[in-house]
């Protein structure tokens, strides 16, 4: 099942897409996309009974599928082989070790204010950073919580799936030799352009592309992460609580901007693309600025 966020005639609402992503239903009741999430066993029976409007896509403003996350977005760091090397020889790695390849995940978060829709103006923060990058990553969301979840049992915690582009200021990044700052600007989270739940997606790989103006910067598959989505979910649920609606970026592959000589920057206008198979095109523009 997809779900969207959806803004029809001056008012938010969630909705269930039909198969092809031309038109979409809003969900009785008003409720949003975490509260579907914290009860989905007696949500998802509701939703596949449910008739109304088919209202087309194109006729409502997409935001985020989860346009305010109830606490920050957990983020893994170096988590592809050639990305981890593009990253250590870029002079921009403050966590850079004896080998470019962790031994262990790296987790960040991002704030939630972070999170914007497709379609939505990246704000480039001029006078804040000059050197804007973009990642693009999937996106895991939790459904049902837990501490100490294993391996082994990781999946069924799963909800579903996003896209995300992990926008990043390189300039913060590296001057604070931390990773929240440069990491966690307005805007800099878009996140969509739907929910696509876990038996729809599947458990296999995933392919990825990420696109700047029509040029292809990232090609990967999901089957290349260095720690995967069960070693993800182990690590940070050891000792932290996950939560119904907490959402993981699992890492960017090769092809960010400073992996290239000279480093190629976003600037105002600069459009990127992020196609996940099976999850669809997340697409933004780098706005003006305020």
């Amino acid at each position: 099942m997809k779900l969207v966020t959806f803004r029809h005639n001056g008012t938010q609402q969630t909705g269930v897409l039909n198969t092809d992503a031309t038109t979409v239903t809003a969900v009785p009741g008003g409720q949003d996309l975490l509260s579907l999430i914290d009860n989905w066993d007696c949500a998802a029976a509701q939703l596949a009974a449910s008739t109304g409007e088919a209202i087309p896509v194109a006729d409502v403003e997409l935001l985020a599928p989860i346009p305010l996350p109830r606490r920050n977005i957990f983020c893994v760091g170096r988590n592809y082989v050639e990305h981890a090397k593009e990253f250590a020889n870029s002079g921009y790695d403050a966590t850079a070790s004896a080998t470019p390849q962790p031994e262990y995940p790296v987790v960040f978060t991002k704030a939630p204010s972070t999170v914007i829709g497709t379609g939505a103006d990246v704000d480039p923060h001029a006078g804040v950073t000059s050197e804007l990058d973009y990642e693009a990553e999937l996106g895991v969301i939790i459904g049902t919580g837990g501490r100490g979840i294993s391996k082994a049992d990781a999946l069924d915690h799963v909800w579903g799936y996003t896209i995300i582009n992990d926008v990043t200021a390189r300039d913060l990044q590296k001057d604070h030799k931390q990773w929240f700052l440069g990491k966690s600007l307005d805007t800099h989270c878009p996140m969509g352009p739907w929910a696509v739940t876990r038996d729809e997606v599947g458990d296999g790989p995933l392919d990825l592309l990420c696109t700047v103006n029509g040029e292809t910067r990232q090609k990967a598959t999901t089957a290349d992460l260095i720690f995967d989505i069960p070693t993800i979910i182990e690590t940070i649920s050891a000792g932290i609580t996950l939560q119904p609606g907490d959402i993981i970026a699992t890492g960017t592959p090769v092809g960010v901007g400073i992996g290239f000589t000279p480093p190629r920057f976003l600037t105002s206008g600069d459009v990127v693309e992020i196609t996940i198979s099976k999850l669809g095109t997340l697409r933004n523009r780098i706005g003006e600025g305020r």
